[in-house]
């Protein structure tokens, strides 16, 4: 098994170097164990149909689902993999209600696929309570370590392995934004969903930060629509008041609720995923996660020379990762987050 930490550390720059600040925090981790699996890693003849089951906290009619499910497609036909020739895929459409999740995430491990790609935390707990055995690849997850998903950043140890979202500390940037393009902003309200671990860990790093800016932080917790329209036209009440949407696939479900509220009263707002702005939202700030979904295709083609997964993990990738967002403007001093460089984009 090759020395994966030692491998790791000669990707990246030193600490104290120009680039050190910038890697930490703008990188996406391919943990270790993704280049042992795949779909060849339990199957031993050569010319059978693969199976990748996909495991995604969307619907089918979702356009942005598409596009990213289409760059996974993507790049399996670039490694080789055709599908309805020599890989089988089987989707399943779970929202972002977790009891459908949970249903959709067994009945995927039932059919024993070779391999499954999950998007987000909200799938991946479900698929490691409902097998322990096939691998499991992740996309767009934040703090898998922290969660539970895996053991450690280079060595995942169990079953799976994938991209990680982002640090939290890269939430210090959204209140920054919102004060950037409306000053005289004192209050903002945290739309989170306080049943994932990364909303509670978004939460408490804008929390945190919130006092350098003369900011106060509300959460307003994602659960029906009806209560989320209640709680933004409370907080609206209060002058000087502003949004801030981090990722979540329970936003993805009411984005269009959200950004009507926010348009409504008058709220500026921040989200992290660009199909915000695409719809109509004032400003987005968040990686490229088609990137993600297109790397994750070059699984299989790296199974056909690995081990299997039982092996463990025996190689970590590093990437650095620009966030998208545009312009220039002052930066309050005594935050966390970086300053803005050349080819950020605002959308």
């Amino acid at each position: 098994m090759a020395d994966v930490l030692s491998w790791g550390r000669r990707l990246a720059p030193a600490k104290g170097s120009p680039m050190f600040d910038c890697k930490r925090r703008e990188f996406i981790t391919l943990l270790g164990s993704a280049a042992a699996w795949p779909l060849a890693a339990r199957a031993q003849q050569a010319d059978r149909v693969r199976q990748v089951g996909m495991l995604l906290s969307g619907t089918a009619d979702d356009a942005v689902f598409q596009t990213w499910v289409g760059a996974f497609l993507q790049g399996l036909g670039q490694s080789g993999w055709v599908v309805g020739r020599n890989v089988r895929i089987e989707t399943r459409w779970a929202g972002s209600k977790a009891d459908d999740i949970r249903r959709h995430a067994q009945e995927l491990a039932a059919l024993a696929p070779d391999v499954i790609l999950a998007h987000g935390g909200s799938t991946v707990r479900p698929l490691l309570q409902s097998t322990r055995s096939i691998p499991i690849v992740f996309a767009i997850v934040t703090d898998p370590v922290g969660n539970g998903y895996v053991e450690s950043l280079a060595r995942p140890g169990r079953n799976a392995t994938g991209f990680m979202l982002n640090e939290y500390s890269l939430n210090a940037k959204y209140p920054e934004l919102l004060k950037e393009i409306a000053p005289g902003i004192t209050q903002v309200a945290v739309l989170r969903d306080a049943s994932q671990g990364a909303g509670i860990g978004d939460f408490a790093v804008i929390q945190a930060i919130a006092p350098l800016l003369r900011m106060q932080v509300t959460a307003i917790d994602l659960r029906e629509g009806s209560e989320i329209e209640s709680a933004v036209a409370a907080f609206a009440r209060s002058p000087n008041s502003g949004l801030i949407m981090p990722g979540s696939a329970a936003g993805r479900r009411y984005r269009d609720l959200i950004i009507s509220l926010a348009a409504r009263h008058k709220l500026p707002a921040v989200y992290s995923e660009r199909h915000f702005a695409a719809a109509g939202g004032l400003i987005t700030y968040g990686g490229n996660w088609i990137d993600q979904y297109r790397l994750a295709a070059g699984y299989p083609q790296r199974g056909e020379s690995r081990r299997s997964a039982s092996a463990g993990a025996d190689e970590i990738r590093v990437g650095s990762q620009s966030q998208d967002r545009e312009g220039t403007g002052p930066r309050p001093t005594g935050l966390g987050a970086r300053p803005r460089r050349r080819g950020d984009r605002v959308t």
